[in-house]
């Protein structure tokens, strides 16, 4: 399957590329990093409606299916079910009604909404990879963090709907620029567009595919931050905080032995010294803050996730005395 969906998703990114030639929009001046620059200086009730209601019905649309398959489906196959073949169809049909919308109208929700609520989006998608793998994989060296078992069931039976919310939200925020920092991101949510309709096959749940996902954020973050503080600016902090993740936790997932994983640790270690050396040594401590942020967030995500499960079971406890009652009282 991935023999022909990973070109689907480069083609329909070369496509995103064909169709930013044809935009000539005039924008405001940019306005700092809390600033989104891709959007009409004067929206109307219709560019804004455009893009809501595209959303609205992509997310709909998708959660309907997982609902649907999680009911009626339930089992994993090595080819497709029927409903994968309806989500990838619907997923390319909102591809293109999105690519029409954006020629036409071209603003994405991005007007209405904070630009941190889409980066967070795809964040939060990470964080819960790191907590529904923490059994498998470990967290620490191949170490599993003390997060329960029945949080990590939560998550797994649940994602779907999370990370569809993650990659359809952030397909929405965003006009089809041609930028090179759109296309990398839209290369990226198509890989996730993907990845979400395979679900209940062993393609979705294949651990050299999944990390595959999970590491394109290395090459996103840093060509990104390149191409907006050019070549002296903080990629490398990107581009080393997201590899340290892989060498803290994603690399212990895929069945390599002791002596390659020691190798690859060194080599990230050698690579982030020599990078830091030409640009100062001072600064090699900031490798750190991106893997710090995001096992600070898994913690605060498990707790929050722990606590909700725990108010669920007293509430359901609380109740069942008193449905015990009205039967009894029905029953006389």
């Amino acid at each position: 399957m991935l023999g022909w969906g990973i070109p689907v998703c480069l083609l329909l990114t070369g496509g995103v590329w064909l169709g930013g030639q044809w935009l000539d929009v005039e924008l405001l001046p940019d306005q700092g990093a809390s600033w989104y620059y891709w959007k009409l200086p004067e929206p109307t009730f219709w560019t804004r409606a455009s893009a809501w209601t595209g959303y609205i019905a992509h997310q709909l649309f998708f959660w309907g299916l997982i609902y649907y398959a999680q009911r009626h489906v339930r089992r994993y196959t090595s080819g497709l079910h029927p409903i994968n073949v309806v989500a990838l169809a619907g997923n390319l049909v909102f591809i293109v009604l999105h690519e029409v919308q954006t020629q036409v109208f071209y603003d994405g929700i991005a007007q209405d909404v904070s630009i941190f609520t889409s980066q967070g989006s795809v964040i939060a998608l990470l964080i819960v990879v790191l907590i529904m793998e923490n059994r498998r994989r470990g967290m620490f060296f191949g170490r599993p963090a003390p997060i329960s078992k029945e949080i990590v069931r939560f998550f797994r039976k649940y994602h779907g709907y999370l990370f569809s919310w993650a990659a359809v939200y952030t397909f929405w925020y965003h006009p089809m620029e041609s930028t090179s920092g759109h296309l990398i991101g839209f290369v990226y949510m198509f890989l996730l567009l993907l990845q979400g309709s395979l679900f209940l096959t062993r393609t979705h749940t294949n651990r050299w595919w999944t990390l595959t996902l999970e590491l394109v954020v290395v090459v996103h973050g840093t060509l990104v931050a390149v191409m907006n503080s050019g070549p002296d600016g903080m990629w490398p902090m990107f581009l080393f905080g997201f590899l340290g993740v892989f060498v803290i936790t994603q690399m212990h997932g895929l069945g390599l032995s002791a002596r390659t994983r020691w190798v690859l640790a060194a080599l990230y270690l050698a690579s982030a010294f020599a990078v830091y050396y030409s640009r100062s040594l001072a600064d090699l401590s900031e490798i750190v803050r991106v893997p710090l942020i995001e096992y600070l967030v898994v913690a605060v995500v498990a707790l929050l996730a722990w606590l909700g499960l725990l108010g669920y079971r007293l509430i359901r406890r609380a109740s069942e005395p008193a449905e015990q009652v009205t039967a009894a009282d029905r029953a006389d």
